[in-house]
């Protein structure tokens, strides 16, 4: 009997060091509960796996389990353990193994509740796959975030900023330049292939529908790595008519915000009408991201799809509206990125980009 008291409080020992035994001021999550009785059956291992001691020595972790004096109650109690059962000091084999694996385990216990914990500490309390969440609340807390935090709710993969080139010529254009030479605004263009939805900016352009509910394309690709709450938002913005531009939250995507706009429905040539309807969407979601503060801010080929405009037409609009309104705003954006998809559009792009940004000829040589 005494033998199994001495054992039973060396586990209990061992279970108030490391904080598992709930007390007036320690109480225990309830998610540990699990790693106590692997704690538990390990020390029992111990008493149990031959005749032999040692004295149980484990580091703690940073941030707990920080009083030496825990530790001097597992290596007090298992003294005891031997006294009293008469053991004698001949570490065995498979004492050492026993003795490792309670060393191990103790500490990748201890690290393992602080990660677990700092974890629950610092993720957001935020559900953004529930239709049922107050897109308002969720909203608010994402704009206070920092960018790490706002990492751990995305919904998608991501790709910064800093992983986005700034565009330049790939050889000799043979288009004439149709704007002066502008470096500082050549700074501000980037071209990307790829998934706008995975872009880590301030705002990125929806080519919308009219009621801002999602769609095909593009629109349902940023409805669905936003969540259900990008459309419960967009539900309260009563619609958006062509050329006009709307903003709501990202929520589960690496951008901050969504500026919706709607363009223009070709159905058999371009006029007057369907051009300064698509100058618009690029010109007011432009607007909106500056008056929102925003820096940085990507576009799709915009009404291009099943809207009908001709690509190689939609393409010089967009250069002219965004090169023309950075020449008169160029202090408050870093950066626009034009985004495509289709190898055809890219190609398209490459092609226009020197008319509109042109580059400055290479220095002569003076030898």
């Amino acid at each position: 009997m005494a033998f199994q008291m001495s054992k039973l409080a060396a586990r209990v020992s061992l279970s108030k060091s490391v904080g598992f035994i709930p007390s007036a001021g320690n109480r225990c999550p309830s998610h540990l509960n699990f790693i106590s009785r692997l704690a538990h059956r390990s020390f029992h291992a111990l008493c149990t796996a031959g005749r032999g001691s040692a004295t149980i020595k484990v580091l703690p972790s940073p941030g707990l389990l920080r009083k030496a004096d825990r530790w001097e109650k597992v290596s007090t109690a298992s003294k005891s353990l031997h006294r009293q059962s008469g053991w004698a000091v001949k570490p065995n084999r498979t004492t050492r193994v026993v003795v490792s694996v309670i060393g191990v385990s103790a500490a990748v216990l201890a690290s393992l509740s602080t990660s677990t914990l700092h974890a629950m500490n610092a993720r957001p309390d935020l559900n953004l796959d529930s239709e049922s969440s107050d897109w308002k609340e969720a909203k608010k807390k994402l704009c206070s975030m920092d960018k790490e935090k706002r990492r751990e709710v995305y919904r998608v993969d991501f790709i910064p900023l800093e992983k986005i080139p700034v565009w330049s010529p790939s050889g000799v254009s043979s288009r004439e330049p149709r704007y002066k030479v502008n470096e500082e605004l050549n700074k501000k263009i980037s071209l990307f292939t790829g998934d706008i939805t995975k872009l880590e900016i301030d705002a990125i352009a929806n080519a919308a529908n009219k009621t801002l509910l999602g769609g095909g394309g593009v629109d349902g690709a940023i409805h669905r790595g936003a969540g259900p709450l990008l459309r419960r938002e967009c539900a309260t913005l009563n619609g958006c008519e062509t050329g006009e531009a709307k903003i709501t939250g990202a929520y589960g995507l690496p951008a901050k915000y969504v500026i919706h706009t709607v363009g223009p429905i070709v159905h058999d040539s371009v006029g007057e009408r369907e051009e300064q309807a698509l100058r618009n969407c690029y010109y007011n979601c432009l607007h909106t991201a500056t008056k929102n503060h925003l820096r940085t801010v990507a576009f799709p080929c915009i009404s291009t799809g099943v809207y009908g405009y001709p690509p190689d037409q939609a393409v010089e609009v967009a250069l002219r509206t965004v090169r023309e309104y950075l020449e008169q705003n160029h202090e408050k954006l870093d950066r626009v990125i034009f985004c495509v998809f289709l190898k055809s559009d890219k190609e398209l792009y490459e092609t226009m980009l020197p008319a509109y940004f042109p580059r400055g000829s290479a220095p002569k040589s003076k030898l």
